[in-house]
């Protein structure tokens, strides 16, 4: 096994090596605009997984698919070459689900979106269902009573601490 940090800057090499010199290795007009994406290589550096995208339609998707196929060799041999390790690892390609994935999140947040706006829209016209303030008061007499009752109380306990202040004792 390989050490984790090797495995990483190999991968990044080769995803500079490819992404480089793809478009003349392969050499045919029905590459389509590719871009390498990752790659990625596993622990015992024999086999590398890349990553790539295309721009345009399906079909040059499938035409550009098909080219990398064809030429694994050829790109697998310039990679062993540039690279010189003791065994050149074997390239496999996987179209990359990037774009899909971006737009079907768009797709998502736009439609979030929508919703946000129609629930904004029907609560702006929207009224309590009982009152505004759902929450209990105490009557005002009952409030006007419990506040007398409280002013005496501080008054006893302001008397209280008054006669212990001055130092009167009580024992004399």
């Amino acid at each position: 096994m390989a050490d984790a940090g090797r495995a990483r800057k190999i991968a990044d090499r080769i995803k500079t090596l490819i992404a480089a010199n793809v478009e003349s290795i392969v050499k045919d007009p029905d590459l389509g605009f590719i871009t390498i994406t990752d790659v990625r290589v596993t622990g015992d550096l024999q086999h590398a997984s890349v990553f790539y995208t295309v721009f345009g339609d399906e079909a040059q998707r499938a035409k550009t698919a098909a080219l990398l196929e064809q030429n694994k060799g050829r790109l697998r041999s310039f990679v062993g070459g540039q690279i010189q390790i003791r065994l050149t690892p074997s390239l496999d390609f996987f179209a990359d689900a990037i774009p899909e994935t971006a737009a079907h999140l768009e797709d998502l947040l736009r439609e979030a979106k929508e919703r946000d706006e129609a629930v904004a829209a029907s609560a702006a016209g929207a009224k309590y269902a009982g009152e505004a303030d759902p929450y209990r008061k105490p009557d005002e007499a009952q409030a006007a009573a419990d506040s007398d009752h409280a002013d005496e109380d501080a008054d006893e306990n302001a008397d209280e601490n008054a006669d212990e202040d001055t130092g009167t004792d009580a024992r004399a």
